[in-house]
Order: structure tokens, then sequence, then C-alpha cells
């Protein structure tokens, strides 16, 4: 009992010795959550009784058992849990019990979430009209610019930012009285604008238009600009509104398992939560908290954002030399061999450097926002597959690839040309056999080949890794009706009625007739057994791929598998493969948006009924502006979707989406990965997938205290899964600067880290944001020219920047590949 007592009391001193915590407080604080938030510590002064302490003992066990396996947990935290849980110190078995209950036990979520709820109205007309203003802003500009190349975004960071001094405005203009309608009383100025009302914004704006313009518009634009076939507005309505609530009632029956343990952290919320405070709070900063910094955030995140502003100038116009600083590539710009290796653009950027956050944050997010834990394990993937996998394969002639660049995400045919998919469809875009036989084979860079097989290992370990490190903490969570560990932010929500399970279930019931009416009511080419296993592959990996989402802010798509599944379920039907992946893919990626924005309303104290408003109000008003945005630009710029259209409304998302619905819906998988094909052995991928958890898991309990428990198959296989297009620079800057914030800055100035980390991430993603939209439309629509020097000339010449790093190139005439296919 003294040993314990004594290992935990000497971890905790110097833990608190180093990031400036109080050591006789288990957090820290001289405030815990309580009811309030503002009681005691518990364990300090409570009298210590039998049963309290079976009590304390229990509830030690019990968390013991649901973060044996938590990365996210730190490690002093971890070994106390573990020590408590084998040895029964009473007053340190409360202590720990009071650091779970009275705040978060995460250090991120502590440095950017309050644990104690503040008065304040979030159901007002000042939030709902300017929610629904920014989606009606948001929702058309992302619509319309995402048929332009290039495309710009308008991410919901920005509508944060935008809506503060709106909202503000507001209450400058709108007067202060009370107002009835009926029986509803309402005042335009119920009190200052607050933190509840931009949850609400936030939130509407992200089930909006939060993961860009909805994916169902991508499927609609390739029929109609493409395929020649029109379905109407009917079509496109029902189409959009099902594919994406669809989710959303999926995502409320999944809220035991993704939103209200503490462990699903959900990181990017995190930097919303930051940005309200220093929006909201000018509170100054205590320098003996902060490594002695003492600018307010409020103020910190302003010059993050202006610096980051005007230093995107250079990289994005001025010097764009500076996104890709190949110097190797400069002094050997026709060197086949070295711009394959240390390229950046189609290379292997074997000396990563850039000076562009869009490079370092643009695919991945920002790397201050996932753990390290997560970040290391997706380099560990990608130095083993993308740097020594890679080399080897690409210059042992395998594939063919001395024809083929080394990464990028295009489709050849056997001269090295990008594949013609017209070429093998008949008049009524059909599969012509007798054309791809004459034809050509596909042909794949040596990176996009193995993303294939990394993605089906990803997919299977996913399920293996869940089952084994989280089915335990599954099956009690389904059989319990409330959770053993809830945490404040979960307690807290309790004064607040509760969104009934049969809300999601009715609305996910409606969803599911919608879905049946688009497949039988039009020519979708869709069986309606194939939408039942689309929306059976969304249930079953929603929670896998939730978790890991929420734990390490890494996404895993199932945009591969579910073409791959299509493909062979229903070969030659290129629609049916478009609304199949549709629904199995973009299900899931709803649900686990929708659920990221509930754990944002539970960290920001919003009333669960009023979170489902405003994620139902906004994704439907949403998809009514996008499909009218949609079809407005289908019937009225002239040109549109061809490569020619002088103001370069050219379709891009479309045009691959029809690309792949032709590789996919009318090659089909078959000819490309099954025996005999020439990407066959990539199928054993699935065997890795499979075996890679079950030896981490079992090699992990063979030496519980080494690093090995942070291993996660699932991120090595699919953590780089971006890539291509991404490239292998983006990943490791991505990592370089993860490391340097949430693994150094981190250990070395906690108390820096826990006031400023977020913060930085946000002004430098809006600043960036901001700079973008300018040029955007002051210089890029108006066909401005950047200037011309040897930045932005000379340097962009190499061969891996005009993306031509190939060893061999066919003579005229000839051809590369098997002879039969």
């Amino acid at each position: 009992m003294f040993s314990i007592a004594k290992r935990i009391a000497s971890r905790r001193a110097n833990h608190a010795q180093a990031t400036g915590r109080d050591s006789k407080s288990p957090l820290g604080l001289s405030e815990s959550a309580g009811s309030t938030g503002k009681d005691k510590t518990i364990a300090s002064g409570i009298e210590i009784t039998e049963e309290t302490a079976l009590e304390a003992q229990k509830k030690v066990k019990v968390l013991h058992r649901k973060h044996e396996w938590d990365p996210n947990l730190p490690s002093d935290t971890l070994e106390d849990l573990d020590d408590a849980a084998h040895e029964h110190d009473l007053k340190h078995d409360l202590n720990l019990v009071s650091e779970f209950e009275d705040n978060s036990p995460y250090p991120e979520v502590r440095a950017a979430v309050r644990n104690y709820d503040e008065e304040a109205p979030a159901n007002t007309i000042r939030a709902w009209t300017i929610g629904l203003l920014m989606t009606t802003l948001g929702s058309a500009l992302n619509m319309l610019f995402s048929m332009r190349a290039p495309s710009i975004v308008i991410n919901t960071l920005v509508i944060q930012l935008v809506a503060w001094p709106i909202g503000l405005g507001w209450d400058l203009v709108m007067p202060n009285r009370q107002f009835r309608v009926g029986r509803l009383k309402f005042n335009l100025k119920p009190g200052p604008f607050n933190m509840k009302e931009h949850t609400v914004i936030v939130v509407m704006a992200n089930a909006s238009f939060g993961n860009g313009q909805a994916y169902s518009t991508d499927t609609v634009i390739a029929q109609k600009a493409y395929y020649g076939l029109d379905l109407g507005w009917g079509f496109a309505l029902m189409l959009t509104l099902s594919t994406q609530m669809t989710g959303f009632g999926l995502a409320g029956l999944l809220r035991r398992f993704l939103v209200k343990p503490a462990a699903m952290i959900f990181p990017f919320t995190l930097i919303n939560t930051s940005l309200f405070y220093a929006l909201h709070d000018r509170s100054p900063t205590d320098p003996l908290k902060s490594n002695g910094w003492k600018i307010s955030r409020y103020r910190f995140f302003c010059y993050v954002l202006l610096g980051s502003f005007v230093w995107y100038w250079f990289p994005g116009w001025i010097a764009q030399f500076l996104q890709v600083f190949a110097f190797v590539t400069w002094i050997k710009p026709n060197d086949v061999i070295i711009n394959q290796l240390f390229g950046g653009v189609t290379g292997l950027s074997l000396i990563p450097i850039t000076f562009d956050w869009t490079y370092i944050a643009g695919y991945i997010f920002s790397p201050l926002i996932s753990p390290w834990f997560a970040i290391a394990n997706t380099l560990i993937g990608l130095i083993i597959f993308f740097w020594f996998t890679t080399i080897s394969l690409h210059y042992s002639g395998h594939w063919w690839n001395a024809y083929l660049p080394v990464s990028d995400s295009a489709a050849y045919d056997n001269t090295g040309a990008v594949y013609n998919v017209t070429r093998i469809l008949s008049s009524d875009y059909l599969f012509d056999k007798s054309a791809y036989e004459a034809y050509s084979p596909l042909f794949l860079s040596t990176t996009f080949s193995l993303c294939y097989g990394l993605s089906f290992a990803g997919i299977a370990s996913v399920i293996v890794h869940t089952a084994l490190f989280h089915g335990r903490e599954l099956y009690q969570r389904a059989k319990a009706s409330r959770a053993e560990d809830e945490d404040i932010h979960t307690r807290l929500m309790h004064k607040y009625r509760e969104s009934p399970d049969w809300w999601y279930v009715v609305l996910f019931g409606i969803m599911l007739g919608f879905c049946f009416g688009t497949v039988y009511g039009y020519e979708t080419q869709l069986a309606g057994w194939a939408l039942v296993i689309a929306l059976s592959i969304a249930f079953i990996w929603a929670i896998p791929i939730g978790m890991i989402k929420a734990i390490t802010n890494i996404d895993i798509g199932l945009n591969v598998f579910t073409e791959f599944i299509i493909g062979y379920m229903q070969p030659g039907r290129p629609t049916a493969m478009m609304m199949f992946k549709t629904y199995g893919y973009i299900t899931v990626v709803q649900a686990i948006s929708f659920t990221q924005d509930l754990k944002l309303g539970q960290y920001m104290k919003v009333p669960p009924r009023i979170m489902f408003m405003a994620q139902t109000l906004g994704t439907i008003w949403s998809s009514f502006v996008q499909i009218a945005v949609m079809n407005w630009a289908l019937g009225n710029i002239k040109g549109i979707c061809t490569s020619t259209q002088k103001n370069h409304f050219t379709c891009p998302q479309a045009r691959v989406f029809f690309n792949a619905s032709v590789i996919w819906g009318v090659i089909g998988p078959g000819r490309i990965f099954s025996p005999g094909r020439i990407y066959a052995s990539l199928m054993y991928f699935w065997i890795a997938g499979a075996f890679a958890p079950i030896i981490i898991f079992f090699a992990a309990r063979r030496w519980p205290k080494s690093n090995l428990r942070y291993l996660n198959a699932p991120i090595i296989f699919s953590g780089s899964g971006l890539l291509p297009p991404a490239t292998p620079l983006n990943y490791l800057t991505w990592g370089a600067v993860g490391w340097l914030f949430n693994k150094y800055i981190k250990n070395k100035y906690r108390g820096w880290w826990m006031r400023f980390n977020y913060l930085t991430s946000a002004g430098l993603d809006i600043g960036l944001a901001l700079c973008t939209i300018v040029i955007f439309f002051t210089l890029q629509l108006t066909n401005q020219k950047p200037p011309q020097w040897w930045g932005n000339v000379k340097a962009l010449e190499t061969l891996d920047m005009q993306g031509t790093a190939v060893q061999k190139v066919v003579a005229e005439g000839e051809t590369f590949g098997p002879p039969t296919w």
C-alpha cells in the first residue's frame, strides 16, 4: 500500500514540476467540476468509509479496463491506473477517480474545453438567422467553385471567424425588446452574442459543407455532363438528401460509442473550442501557467492569423518555388532518377522541405491536431511502404514501372499515355470488350498501385483492431444504459433533455425510403439488394472507422473498398458503381462528421435537441441550395464541364468521378486484381491487414510497458491513404511539424502548449484560407499571372514538376506490358 502511494506521489510531483500543475491535486487545479465545476477536489477531505473504499476500488477497476489500451492517456495516469488496479491505497484510489470525474484526464481536452457549463441561450433568432445565412453562402460558393479548376473551398473555420463580427454587429442594430407571434415569444437581442449561439452556427455550417460540396453532386454532374443522362431535379434532390442525411440517422444511434465516452476526443473539435474561447473570452494569460508568456489568447490568435495571411503571398503567388523546395532537382532538373527520388510533386521527396502551410496541412489537416502516436504510426507506414517498398518495386521493373511515374494518381495505357476511357466504351457508354482488348490494360504508378493494396489492408485491419483492442469496451457500452466512466462533460449534459433515439430511428427510416425511392424510381442501374449491401458496409465499418477518427483525427476511407465490391457484384454498370460508392462511402463519412459535431456540442454544452435541429435544418437547406446552384451552373455557364471552358469551369472533380466509374464500373476490378491479372498480388494485402493487428495485440500484451502498445495497424496501413494525389512531401513535413508541437513542445513547454497550441493551428489555417480566397477572387479569376522570375518559372521546369520523370519512353508504334489481357 505504501509503495504505490510513494510511486504515485513521486510521478505526480515530477509531472507537476514539468507542467506547472499543483501536485497536491490530481488535476493541478484549484477548481474541478462537480455539478458546477467549482467544487474542491473531493478526495482531499472526504471521510473514507468501507462503502466509499469499495466504490473507489470498483471505479478504478472499471477505468483500468476501459483505458487499458488508450493511447491518448498520459503515461503517468496509465501507470497510476495499473498500480491502483493491483494494489489498493484508498486515498489515492479516490484521488485517481476524481482525476477522471472532475475534469478530462486528457491534457488536450483540458487545454481546450472548460469543465463547467455557462448559462447562456443557444436557441435564439440570432443564431438561426446567422446560421442559415452562413449555410446558404458557404454551400452556394463551395458548390459553384467545386466545378472550377483550380477550385477553392471555404472551410468552416472561416465561417466561425466571419460569424463572430456578424453576431456582434447584430447586437448593435437589433432592438432589445420582446416579440410575440402566436404562442411564440422571442427577443431579437437576448443578451450578448455568446459561444453557444456561435456553436450552433458552426454546427450548421459543418453539417452543410464541412466536407466540401455534397459528394452526390459529383455523381449527378458526371451523369449529366459525361454520360448524357439527365434524371431531373427530383433525382438530384433525393440522392443528395438521402446520402447526406442517412449518415445523420446512423450518427445518432452511435452516440453511446463515439460521443459520450471521454476517450473519444475528436481532436479537430478542440480547434473550434479554442477559437470560441479566444474570440469570446479576453481574460489575460497567467505567465506562471504558460512558460512565461503574457499575451492574451485573442491577441496571439490575431498575430498568427495575420502572419499566416501575409506569408502565404510568397509561396502562393510571389515565390512559388517555396511550395516544393526540392533543391536537389534544381541542380539536376532533367535527371530522371534524381527527380524521382528527391522530387516533391511526382517523386518520393527523400529530403522533404516546404515553406507552404498548404503542403503541410492541405491534405491531412493541421499536424497540430493529431496526437503524436498517430503521427508516428502514419510515418512508420509511409517510410515502410512509400520509401523502401516503392523504391524496391519501382527499380526492380515490377509491373513495368520503368515506363510510368513513380508517384501520381493517373491511370495509363501501354504506351505510357493517360488512359483514354472513351476508347473502351460503346456509343451507349457500356463496356466494349473487343475495343478493350484492342486498346490496352490499365497501368498505375508505383505508389498508386500500393495505395490500393494498403487500402485493402486498412479495411481488414480496422475490423480486427477494433475487435481486439476495443471489443470488450464496445460490448459493455452496448448493454449498459449509461456509461460507467462518464467524464465531467458528459455529466454536465444531463441537465438538458436528450434527443431520444427514436428521433434518429425515424429520420433514418425516412432517409432509407429516400434511398430505395432513388434507386427504384430512376434509371440508376443499381439493384435493391446492392443498396442493402452498401448500407450494411456503412453500418459495419462506422464504429471502427469512427473510433480511429475520434482517437487520432486520421480518416480511413471506404471509397476504394466500395468501388472494389460493386465492380465484382455488378460489373459493366458505371452508374451503379457511382451510386453504390456514394451510399456505402459517404454514409460513413457523414455519420462520423455528424458525430464529431455532436461531440463539439457536448464540449460547448449546447442542448442536444438544439444540436439535432441545427444539424437537420442545416443539411436539408444546404441540399436544396447546392442542387439549385449546380443546376443553374449546368444550364447557364456556356461550355461547362469541357476542357476549353473559358473561365475554367471544367468540372475536375466530376471528371475524376467519371473516370473512376469507367475504371471500376466498366473495366472492373476483376480485370485488374483477379488471379492472372497485372495487380493480382495486391490481394495479399487483405491477409496482411487481418493478421497485423493480431501480432501487435499479442506483442503489446507480452510487453505491456513498451511502446508496442502505441502501434496501430489501421493507421500504419491507411494513415497515408491520400497518397496519391498527396505526396510523401505532404506527409513527411506534416509529421515533422507534428513532432515539433505535439511531442517536443508538448513535453518540454506544456504550459504554452495547453494555452496556445490549438490557437496556433487555427490561426495558420484561417490565415491561409483567407489569403487563398483573396488570391483566387482578385488574381486567378481575373486570369492574372504570377511574377515571371526564376522562382516562378525555371524552378518549376524540373521533370518532377512537369510530371515527366519516367525512366523509359515508349517508341512510336510500340507498347509495353503483357501480350494479352
